[in-house]
This record gives C-alpha cells, structure tokens and sequence, in this order.
C-alpha cells in the first residue's frame, strides 16, 4: 500500500508542467509564429512589476484681503503585479517585442523583448522604451507610470514564463503463446 501512494505522488509530479522561460528556441519548437498560435499560450512573469503614477497640481493665489496661498495637491497610484501572474499575448510591438496583457482596458500592455546581444538566450524581458536620468518610464492606460525596482530584484530582469509539459505515451500489448500441436 505504501508503494501505491508513492506511485501515485511520482505520477502527479511527472503529469504537472514546469515553467520555463519563454524563448526563441521554444517559440521555433512549438511553432509559435503566428498571433493566432501566441493567443493561445498562457504566459507568466518571472517577477514582480511596479508602475508608479504621481500627478501633482500646485497653483498660487491670492485670496481678498491679501493674503497668498499656495496650493498643492498630488495624486499617487500604483500597479503591482505580483510573480507569476497570469497574462495574455496581445500582439506584437513595431519592433517585434510581444505586448501582453494582464487585465482589460484600452492601453494597458506591457512589452517584453530580447536583449542586446541576448540573442543567445532568446529571452523576452520586460522592455520600458523610455528611460532617462531619473528612471524608467512606460505608458500604461492612459497614464505614463515610472517603474520601479522591488528590493529582491531588478523589473529590468522579469521575463516572460511558460508552462511546458512532456507527455510520453505509449501502448504496450501482451500476449502469450500457448504453442502447437502436431
């Protein structure tokens, strides 16, 4: 009976998939190079994602008896998207980076794409296209959100993961002769 169970866990391990990384190797031994073939894949982040959006409005007036007032106000939101979330192709970039999904809504796609010189590895990693002294900055919606770094990793280094499976089967047929009589 002990075997049994053990028999049992050993299968359910084999049977469940792996996430692996989503690669250029993988795309060309699954044939994934068509939008049809991608919308049918489910995608994963290797990392956790952070956009910060911060909108502030300051004025300065003067009120009727003189006195001045200077105002401000500011307004934060932020998009968390935790490791291994579930997301979706949307389509391809206009410089072949794949955009995903992770909830609805006009705009929000985020595109992951091979490094420079990462052609070895085939990689799709998170790509914000604009970037300057004080970050990284992407659209998102109809905002533009800085992303920002988690403390155990960098939002520069999360990529896209796949589920991969190996299914071996085979039939067996047994038979015993029973011989011939003369």
């Amino acid at each position: 009976m002990k075997y049994f169970y053990l028999f049992a866990l050993a299968l359910i391990s084999i049977s469940c998939g792996v996430k692996v990384p989503y690669t250029t190797q993988l795309r060309d031994e699954f044939g994934l190079d068509t939008e049809e073939k991608m919308g049918r894949v489910q995608f994963f982040v290797s990392g956790t994602i952070y956009l910060d959006e911060e909108k502030r409005n300051e004025s300065q007036n003067t009120t009727q008896n003189g006195t001045l007032i200077s105002s401000s106000s500011s307004k934060k939101e932020s998009v968390i998207i935790p490791i291994n979330t579930k997301c979706i192709f949307e389509g391809f970039g206009s410089k072949g980076e794949l955009l995903v999904r992770f909830e609805t809504g006009d705009g929000k796609v985020i595109p992951f794409a091979t490094r420079e010189g990462g052609a070895a590895t085939g990689k799709r990693f998170f790509f914000s296209p604009e970037t300057n002294n004080s970050g990284s900055f992407m659209k998102y919606g109809s905002g533009q959100y800085k992303v920002r770094t988690a403390v155990t990793t960098d939002a520069r280094n999360v990529h896209l993961l796949v589920v991969k499976r190996r299914l071996d089967r085979s039939k067996r047929k047994e038979r015993v002769v029973k011989g011939m009589k003369v």
